[in-house]
């Protein structure tokens, strides 16, 4: 399922938030053509990605079969919206998340950033998939602004020689990260207390790789980051 078949290049699926996976304050679909385009430019034994960004629906997962590599940049919907019954329901999605799960489970590769850690709130396996999770009334971010992210050293080759991230973004804090992710990269807080930023997650049978940043494309302008998201997608398809 997610190795490159009849030398075909690899195909990557970014999801882009909508409907109930959409707010006011996230351009999803910004972030997601910047996303593409950095994914876009992977030197891959099999050739450059085939990449396609789809908004977020009940059928979007549909072909997820012939996916290689699923990048999530969704989150939670608009406070009301779903309690509105705006838009498809909870039965309508249903078949979404049961795709997605078993997928994932299966050998799935996933890049999820940002505001996927609170993404599929009306799906709680994500969390396991996702190796983490925001919770809601724990979880917070101080005011976006620039930030360096330090990454370990010597601990996987995602982060290997790159040492930290410079970026204008949100620092998620105060996650629930699972015992069994790996973390790889820290943001601190106001108080300078250290908190998971970027962690490998494959106790469900599939990888995940998961950053906290991306908040708008300010995030996508800094070299250091799209190095980050090349080498993350890179290892999921090919390591």
């Amino acid at each position: 399922m997610t190795t490159t078949r009849d030398s075909r290049p690899p195909r990557i699926l970014i999801l882009a938030g909508r409907d109930r996976h959409e707010d006011p304050w996230h351009d999803h679909a910004a972030t997601s053509h910047r996303l593409a385009l950095v994914l876009a430019g992977l030197d891959l034994a099999a050739g450059a990605p085939d990449v396609v960004v789809r908004s977020t629906f009940p059928d979007s997962l549909d072909d997820l079969d012939d996916v290689d590599l699923l990048v999530v940049n969704a989150g939670t919907p608009w406070p009301g919206l779903r309690e509105a019954g705006i838009g498809p329901d909870d039965a309508a999605w249903a078949p979404f998340h049961a795709r997605l799960d078993v997928w994932a489970r299966a050998g799935g590769r996933i890049l999820a950033v940002h505001q996927a850690a609170n993404a599929f709130g009306d799906h709680p396996e994500w969390e396991e998939v996702l190796g983490g999770r925001w919770v809601p009334g724990e979880s917070m971010h101080p005011p976006l602004g620039p930030t360096t992210v330090p990454l370990a050293v010597g601990a996987h080759p995602i982060t290997e020689g790159l040492g930290a991230v410079d970026v204008v973004d949100e620092r998620y804090c105060h996650l629930r990260v699972a015992p069994s992710s790996q973390v790889l990269g820290w943001v601190s807080d106001d108080d300078g207390e250290r908190h998971p930023a970027v962690w490998v997650a494959d106790a469900h049978g599939g990888r995940t790789v998961y950053s906290g940043l991306g908040h708008d494309v300010r995030a996508y302008d800094s070299p250091s980051h799209a190095e980050l998201l090349r080498r993350a997608a890179t290892w999921l398809l090919e390591g």
